[in-house]
């Protein structure tokens, strides 16, 4: 099984910065395509960004694109978030989610298997 565990959560004001962590266990991390997605209060989780297997490849929704980097460190099993520019819709709780099934980005749900137990970023005006 491949456990997901976020980190980095936390209050910022609108305008500054958070970096959300991902630690994976698994033996193949360095395979899988990887993804944040985000729940805010009285709305459905949605896709925020994907990265392929070797981190070549990046897709983004459009409302974090130009704020946030997705990224990746396969020799240490960690999926990484950095948001600049944070505004108040961005508040959410963030979920990392593995594919063991795709190494390619996707920005679909149905493609990951395995998921954090989310952190929460809230931003202030």
């Amino acid at each position: 099984q491949v456990q997901l565990v976020e980190s980095g959560g936390g209050l910022v004001q609108a305008g500054g910065s958070l970096r959300l962590s991902c630690a994976a266990s698994g033996r193949t991390f360095s395979s899988y395509a990887m993804g944040w997605f985000r729940q805010a209060p009285g709305k459905e989780r949605e896709f925020v960004a994907t990265i392929n297997w070797n981190g070549a490849n990046r897709d983004y929704t459009d409302s974090v694109k130009g704020r946030f980097t997705i990224s990746r460190d396969n020799a240490k099993n960690t999926l990484y978030l950095q948001m600049n520019s944070l505004k108040p819709e961005d508040t959410a709780v963030y979920f990392c989610a593995a594919s063991t099934k795709y190494s390619s980005m996707n920005s679909y749900e149905r493609a990951y298997n395995y998921w954090g137990q989310g952190t929460q970023v809230t931003v202030s005006s």
